[in-house]
């Protein structure tokens, strides 16, 4: 994480370098900032213009003071749990460590604990959940690089494990590890089966074990999905994995609205949400093309190209074109492309595209087992296609 640290006195300073040198040998960038006259090199703005540069570009900040200094300065900043940085507070003198904002998300709580451990103070968590010891779908979500979406129903989950209550798992994705306490595998199930009220999760045929979905079924659930349309439960929380390679080919200077047009369609038509897109893949040729670059700056995710021959190389059954083959190389570009990005690129168990050659030990790719789940699409010049990769999610 990206940590700014600030405090007010000499004695919080002190605690500021000792915090800070914890936390870098823990592999976070920190900056320790000042806001006093009695020492030197302090910033000059205010402590609430500080809170909000610090909002735009830290992962993290720490208030080393009153707690009423930190709610004051990010008062105006605060926007969402989706965004919000994580922001702890501790005293001058170490004694507590408190997780004030975006303690699941923004990963406050994590941090807290840590910052505690290093000062040997008391970490102040208030999130029920973790008090409970409850599963939390948003960190369950970001420790799987996933995205979360219906953040109203993410509350009724939570509200739904602390009231008691099942709540209902389905997932697209294999899994490793155990279903934490509180979820009921619901994989294989829409609301049209039937299922047993002793054997949650399977199919049955004897009339009298069982009763309709609508009984047995969980009203509230979480769905590991890609597609917008997953709805298995009343209320269903949405959790994305990046695990989609968007493959494309193009004309030489093709308009970026048309490239833009034709990726979005393909993406609609399937019912994908585009958070799911870990990476864009073309051949190399098309490495400097501005409408593909464009594409995945707005889409935020990695260009990925790769030569002829490597996607010559790549398995399976292609819709092959004569023309494309003339021009550059290889029969397809989209589909091939996708494939390989998806088998090489996307790392099994995080969604997350590496560096070339800097996937860390015990990481897997995407494995041979991704498949295609839209071929080739052309239209105006742009082709496109979809990847799914050998993706899946782990349970600690």
């Amino acid at each position: 994480m990206k940590i700014s640290i600030i405090c007010f006195t000499l004695t919080g300073q002190q605690t500021g370098e000792k915090l800070k040198k914890a936390l870098e040998e823990q592999e976070h960038a920190v900056s320790l900032y000042t806001k006093s006259k009695y020492i030197p090199e302090s910033i000059k703005e205010s402590t609430k213009q500080w809170a909000g540069k610090q909002f735009e570009s830290a992962d993290g900040i720490i208030f080393i003071g009153a707690t009423g200094i930190a709610v004051r300065s990010i008062a105006p900043y605060v926007a969402s749990k989706k965004t919000d940085p994580a922001v702890l507070v501790t005293d001058e003198c170490g004694k507590f460590v408190i997780s004030l904002l975006s303690g699941h998300l923004g990963g406050a709580n994590e941090l807290a604990l840590q910052a505690a451990e290093a000062l040997h103070a008391v970490p102040i968590v208030t999130t029920a959940t973790d008090l409970e010891g409850k599963f939390a779908v948003d960190v369950f979500a970001k420790k799987n690089n996933c995205h979360i979406f219906r953040m109203k129903e993410a509350k009724e989950v939570s509200a739904a494990l602390l009231a008691g209550e099942k709540v209902g798992f389905y997932s697209e994705f294999p899994w490793e590890g155990e279903l934490p306490d509180g979820l009921v595998n619901c994989c294989g199930l829409r609301d049209e089966n039937w299922i047993s009220e002793n054997e949650p999760g399977t199919n049955v045929q004897n009339d009298n074990q069982i009763k309709s979905a609508s009984d047995l079924f969980p009203k509230v659930g979480i769905a590991v999905t890609i597609h917008k349309n997953c709805t298995p439960f009343l209320s269903t929380t949405h959790v994305v994995p990046q695990a989609v390679a968007l493959g494309m080919g193009c004309r030489k200077n093709k308009e970026a609205q048309a490239v833009e047009k034709a990726a979005f369609t393909c993406l609609e038509e399937n019912q994908i949400y585009p958070q799911a897109v870990a990476c864009l893949a073309s051949i190399d040729i098309k490495k400097e093309e501005p409408g593909l670059l464009a594409l995945a700056e707005k889409m935020g995710i990695p260009f990925e190209t790769f030569s002829s021959e490597e996607l010559l190389a790549v398995k399976g059954e292609f819709t092959a074109s004569s023309f494309v083959s003339r021009t550059v190389g290889v029969d397809n570009v989209c589909e091939r492309s996708a494939i390989k990005a998806a088998q090489d690129r996307i790392c099994l168990n995080t969604g997350r595209i590496p560096e070339r050659n800097q996937t860390k030990p015990g990481t897997r790719r995407g494995g041979e087992h991704c498949r295609l789940i839209q071929r080739k699409q052309a239209a105006d010049g742009v082709t496109a296609a979809l990847v799914l990769a050998d993706w899946r999610i782990h349970f600690e």
